[in-house]
């Protein structure tokens, strides 16, 4: 056994205790921050609301952020993805200058109609936070990497009032197919923190009440899988489509705040096309109208379309609200085509498509039980779970590790993550190796 030893409760209890403190501060200061930053986000929305004219702003606010990422910014501008490479153990810090650079940038964007979300910023919020305590603390590299997990966990629960989901994403968004477990108790203090103090401040999120879930069949149960295998599809869709928009976008306007204002217009030229703003923002309105069964028949393909423009034009904001608002209509559609109850779907699809977009599916399954009850349970597992299969290896955070593979896709190299993955398929296509996993070799 070596020189390994077990310590015993007292080592549990101080480790307890050490992660009650550290997981509470960072949890109130997230939630504080989530708290201020969804108050100014609705202030942000009505005041767009009430002034359309604000909308032609969005190439100007566009480039002006972009302007300061590239000014200021520095790694900042990797974003989640940059927080998940420091727990993986590489180099260099998550700057503090994160936190307010994404606030700013968010809220301009959602006064102006950028259609983006808020997950992403309170995420970015929280690690930054999270590696400042750190620092002050003076943790070790272990520790460092629990209260940055502490960081993305406390974002989440106060950012969408779902403080077990919260806990179970700071440790599942990783690595595809693993579970940190040792971040179990720090990752839940601190996302519970987060969603009680942004309670305090007096945020109240949206409660959805459904009716109770029908009972169990062979029918419904098939039904349900084969909508879940379009909610893969589309979280698969938003993600590719997303990221190769940005390509384009850089490969037009190799510099950033011109590609930002470029964005910005394409945005603008596509709400007078379509003739309407409901796509801009959040979207939160659509979700209302998808319950009622009133969502537009396309609406899930055009708020990815917008949202993946604005996000790929460099925008800050999140993914996870226009999922949910994909996920939702996308349910509300295929109802009608499959003779399912519509609240039914809307409410699988929320979560689901989310679950196939980020690869969490424990963490969108528990998030659906908080939000809409424990009468869904089958259902709400089957969903994540077949969209978490067919979303494969992609989805919207590239430095996730591949830590198990959905399905045997061959010998992975140490360590591969998403973005690795990737490179090794373009790698395959322009070689002609005999597979991706040769094509990803030196």
């Amino acid at each position: 056994m070596g020189r390994w030893k077990e310590r015993g409760p007292l080592a549990a209890g101080g480790f307890l205790l050490k992660w009650l403190v550290l997981g509470g501060i960072v949890g109130s200061f997230a939630g504080s921050a989530a708290a201020l930053f969804l108050e100014l986000l609705d202030q942000a929305t009505d005041a767009r609301l009430a002034h359309p004219w604000l909308l032609w702003l969005l190439p100007v606010v566009g480039a002006g952020i972009s302007f300061l990422y590239v000014r200021f910014g520095k790694e900042s501008a990797k974003g989640n993805n940059l927080i998940l490479d420091q727990i993986h153990g590489a180099e260099g810090r998550v700057p503090l200058r994160m936190a307010p650079l994404v606030f700013i940038g968010t809220v301009l964007t959602h006064l102006t109609g950028g259609s983006v979300g808020r997950e992403g910023t309170a995420v970015q919020m929280g690690g930054s936070l999270a590696e400042g305590v750190g620092k002050l603390a003076r943790l070790d590299a272990a520790d460092r990497r629990l209260i940055l997990m502490c960081g993305i966990a406390s974002g989440f629960g106060a950012v969408f009032g779902t403080p077990l989901a919260g806990a179970v994403f700071g440790m599942e968004v990783l690595a595809i197919g693993l579970l940190r477990s040792e971040g179990l108790l720090p990752c839940f203090i601190a996302s519970l923190t987060g969603d009680l103090v942004t309670r305090a401040w007096g945020i109240r999120h949206h409660d959805y009440h459904l009716d109770l879930a029908p009972a169990l069949s062979g029918e419904l149960l098939l039904k349900v899988t084969l909508a879940s295998v379009a909610f893969g599809l589309a979280g698969w869709f938003f993600s590719e489509s997303t990221r190769w928009l940005k390509a384009q976008y850089t490969r037009l306007f190799p510099y950033a705040p011109l590609k930002s204002f470029a964005g910005g217009v394409i945005v603008i030229a596509l709400v007078y096309l379509g003739g309407t703003r409901d796509y801009l923002g959040l979207g939160l309105p659509l979700i209302g109208q998808a319950f009622q069964g009133e969502a537009p028949t396309f609406a899930f393909l055009w708020k990815s379309l917008y949202t993946s423009l604005t996000l790929g034009a460099g925008f800050q904001g999140g993914e996870v609200t226009p999922l949910f608002v994909i996920g939702s209509t996308l349910g509300s559609t295929l109802a009608g085509v499959l003779g399912v109850s519509v609240p039914l779907l809307a409410a699988l699809g929320f979560v689901a498509v989310f679950s196939g977009a980020a690869n969490t599916p424990l963490a969108c399954f528990i998030m659906g039980i908080e939000l809409f009850g424990t009468g869904f349970l089958p259902y709400l597992f089957l969903a994540c779970a077949v969209s978490y299969l067919f979303s494969g290896h992609t989805g919207i955070y590239l430095s996730q590790r591949i830590g198990a593979a959905k399905t045997r896709m061959g010998e992975l190299p140490p360590d591969a993550t998403l973005s690795s993955v990737r490179q090794a398929r373009s790698s395959f296509k322009a070689s002609g190796n005999s597979s991706p996993q040769e094509a990803g070799k030196p």
